[in-house]
């Protein structure tokens, strides 16, 4: 990838491992790493990594935000990627996503490299950023019709995935209300209509709860779970009942570093995840 660090221009896993060392994937309970189906899943084989991160760095001046991070994540698998606030989760997304440029490193999608080929992997992935921006006088109807035609979308292929993404983000009963008008958690849902209108094959998910009240975040989880059956999901949070509700594989990083990467049943073997996010993240308040 160019190594600058640059804003780009928008166009719309099995044993613990260290920092440094890469990762495949490895099968837990639901896990659907590399020749392996779980519960839903058709598994992936080689070659199939739909997200690959290579010794991937970003430095602002002289501070290390992401450090030799690598990673791959395969189809069908919803993947916890988790750390503290500061820790380099939203960095490293911007990047995978082509929204950044890293010093150093390289991402794959799909098997295109992202520095070569930006706009063709830019069609593979639907990315929910955190607090992404809106169009605050438009409706949602009417800015997810615009985000469809920027995308490619007409015609009944429009019309199909408008009424899709209105119902799985239940987004029916303020369809017609201006974005200004609607409550965080509304807007949060119009931010994930807009990941999924073009039918991506890999979702990079931000805190795509935040803001939610109970009975929705049910149903984004029950969502999200559902597209993680055929498509790669990468999800941000830091509610870890979140990442114990609809993950299988846990990649957590700490200060700019990979620390852990492997089954989410792994990480909280010994203690239970929320010892263990304390533990490998270092804090001592426990």
């Amino acid at each position: 990838m160019n190594k600058s660090q640059n804003a780009v221009e928008n166009s719309d896993g099995s044993p613990a491992m260290a920092a440094g060392e890469r990762a495949s994937g490895n099968t837990g309970p639901g896990n659907t790493g590399p020749g392996n189906a779980g519960p839903g899943g058709s598994g992936t084989g080689a070659g199939q990594f739909t997200i690959e991160v290579r010794n991937l760095n970003m430095y602002y001046g002289g501070f290390a935000a992401v450090r030799d991070v690598s990673f791959q994540v395969p189809r069908s698998q919803v993947c916890g990627f988790l750390g503290p606030n500061g820790a380099g989760k939203s960095t490293t997304m911007k990047i995978i996503t082509g929204y950044l440029a890293p010093t150093s490193g390289e991402v794959l999608i799909a098997g295109r490299d992202l520095e070569e080929d930006r706009i063709a992997a830019a069609e593979r992935i639907g990315y929910l950023p955190e607090n992404g921006p809106l169009y605050d006088e438009m409706t949602p109807a009417g800015s997810l019709a615009y985000f469809g035609r920027v995308r490619g979308l007409s015609g009944p292929r429009l019309r199909d995935r408008l009424e899709f993404v209105s119902e799985k983000c239940d987004l029916s009963e303020v369809w017609h209300k201006s974005i200004r008008q609607l409550s965080r958690g509304f807007r949060q849902r119009v931010g994930m209509a807009q990941a999924l209108l073009h039918d991506p094959d890999i979702l990079i998910l931000d805190e795509p709860t935040s803001g939610l009240d109970p009975n929705q975040l049910v149903g984004v989880r029950r969502l999200i779970a559902d597209l993680g059956r055929t498509k790669t999901v990468l999800l941000s949070t830091h509610v870890l009942q979140e990442v114990e509700a609809i993950c299988s594989r846990v990649i957590l990083i700490n200060e700019g570093r990979l620390v852990f990467d492997g089954p989410l049943s792994e990480m909280g073997a010994a203690a239970g995840l929320e010892r263990s996010f304390h533990s490998l993240t270092g804090f001592a308040g426990v």
